[in-house]
C-alpha cells in the first residue's frame, strides 16, 4: 500500500494559499489541503532575525506523488527557499488512509 505523507508549508498570506491547495488538489497531488491562518514566524534569514505572518497549509498525500507535488509548490511560491517538510503518517483512520491514496492516483491516458 501507498505510504501516506502530511507535507507542510507556509506561504506569506490567505491568495496564495488558496491558490496553492487548489492547484495541488486539481493536478491530484493532493487529496485535501487545510489552510491555517495567522501563523506566526520568527527565524533567522540571511544573517537577521525575522517575523513574519504566514498561512500554513497541510497536505496529504501519497510519498510517490512528493517529488511532483515539491515542485509544484516551488513553482507556485513566492519564497526563494520555501518551507517544505514532509511527514510520514504513522496511523490513521485506514478508511481515511485510503481515500488519499484514491484521491492522488495519477489520471491514466487511455
Amino acid at each position: 500500500m501507498q505510504q501516506a505523507i502530511l507535507v507542510l508549508t507556509n506561504v506569506p498570506d490567505a491568495a496564495a494559499a488558496r491558490t496553492i491547495a487548489r492547484e495541488l488538489v486539481e493536478l491530484r497531488l493532493a487529496a485535501c489541503v487545510n489552510i491555517l491562518p495567522a501563523v506566526q514566524s520568527i527565524y533567522h534569514w540571511q544573517g537577521e532575525v525575522e517575523e513574519a505572518t504566514e498561512v500554513t497549509l497541510l497536505v496529504k498525500t501519497v510519498q510517490s506523488r512528493y517529488a511532483a507535488l515539491e515542485a509544484a509548490i516551488k513553482a507556485a511560491h513566492a519564497y526563494d527557499v520555501p518551507e517544505i517538510i514532509a511527514v510520514p503518517i504513522v496511523g490513521g483512520l485506514p478508511r481515511y488512509l485510503d481515500w488519499i491514496v484514491q484521491e492522488t492516483k495519477k489520471d491514466v491516458d487511455v
